[in-house]
């Protein structure tokens, strides 16, 4: 499978979360600990969550944090359209400063669609 942007981000995320965990520093592991914990079924459902995480992430113009959602997104079954709200709200809060970074999101959505079969498109029931 030939490296894709998507992969690379991946694999640098993971390889560099456990150089960082290596650090054994008390603070970084809670903050860690404590965004992993965020992100988790509540009186919220984790895709609700992560819904919020994307749109505040466009917002912010974190490129990183826009692909880690999108990805998360997808596997927490939200559809394409579903994404795709999403996109409009962070767009509307941010302006146009965003669109650099919707178009890589898009990119991103695309690129995950491509390498997963049909039935993984469809939502959770």
């Amino acid at each position: 499978m030939p490296s894709t942007r998507l992969t690379e981000f991946r694999q640098f995320r993971e390889k560099m979360n456990k150089r960082i965990f290596e650090l054994d520093n008390l603070n970084i592991n809670r903050f860690f600990t404590l965004d992993g914990k965020a992100y988790e079924d509540a009186a919220l459902p984790t895709l609700t969550k992560e819904f919020a995480g994307l749109s505040a992430s466009l917002v912010l113009r974190c490129d990183d944090c826009i692909a880690y959602h999108v990805i998360r997104c997808k596997e927490c079954g939200a559809t394409n359209e579903q994404i795709i709200e999403i996109f409009n709200v962070g767009l509307i809060v941010g302006g146009s400063i965003v669109i650099p970074h919707l178009r890589r999101a898009v990119a991103h959505l695309d690129e995950l669609n491509a390498n997963t079969s049909p039935t993984q498109n469809e939502p959770k029931a």
